[in-house]
């Protein structure tokens, strides 16, 4: 029974094969939150009262809806292979790229909306060039180092947690914290296929958790109480 909902884990740096439930529950999980992530896009920019809180709202909703976009064909192709060898590379590979992108455009509206000391604000730049960092690292190292892809993805999500830390304003800390927390232990199943059933799905659902948790810090303080962007002027 066991092995129609989990196949052997890996070898070393070796892909894990997910049983037919499992690839439904990776689809699954991620697809249903295309519409709301889109949905909650487009809030953002409906609240937005100036040109730089709209732009920010783009930035972090194309991350966000690019998030479960990519991960739902993703695990589509995967599920559907069989003649789709090439086009399956080429969209783990964008799966990998995405997340990058998709923590710096959550962190994107406290950089943008909130005010940051002097040396703290270059962090605005900086996660992006971490993001572009994180894209060549995939290009010339996918699948050979995943324990050092997983250190980068971590240490890309703490170092401007500690730079937004620093805000005089910390409304909305709690639920980034929280947020980070989810993001936290979902990481012990993305890195349990082959030890426990539906590992990825449950990842998908911790991500899911943690970026509702973080969403609904930028839809309360950022963008219903109305902020002045500090950083509109530059």
């Amino acid at each position: 029974m066991l092995g129609r909902f989990m196949n052997n884990r890996p070898l070393a740096n070796s892909r894990y094969q997910p049983t037919a439930y499992e690839h439904a529950a990776n689809c699954y999980t991620h697809a249903l939150l295309i519409v709301p992530a889109i949905v909650g896009s487009t809030l953002l920019h409906r609240l937005s009262d100036d040109r730089w809180e709209r732009i920010t709202a783009w930035m972090y909703g194309v991350g966000l809806c690019a998030l479960f976009i990519v991960s739902t064909v993703f695990h589509i192709i995967t599920w559907k292979k069989s003649h789709l060898r090439t086009m399956e590379q080429c969209f783990h590979m964008c799966d990998r790229i995405v997340i990058y992108f998709f923590i710096a455009a959550s962190y994107a509206p406290w950089l943008n909306l909130r005010e940051l000391g002097p040396l703290a604000s270059h962090m605005r730049w900086f996660i992006w060039i971490m993001a572009v960092a994180g894209t060549i690292y995939v290009f010339l190292y996918h699948e050979k180092y995943k324990i050092i892809e997983l250190l980068f993805y971590l240490a890309m999500g703490f170092s401007p947690a500690v730079v937004v830390a620093s805000m005089t304003n910390t409304d909305g800390m709690q639920e980034l914290i929280w947020g980070g927390l989810l993001y936290c232990l979902g990481v012990i199943f993305f890195k349990s296929d082959g030890i426990i059933p539906f590992a990825h799905a449950i990842w998908h659902v911790f991500v899911a958790l943690a970026a509702a948790v973080h969403y609904y810090a930028i839809w309360k303080y950022l963008y219903w109480s109305s902020p002045t962007p500090v950083w509109k002027d530059y």
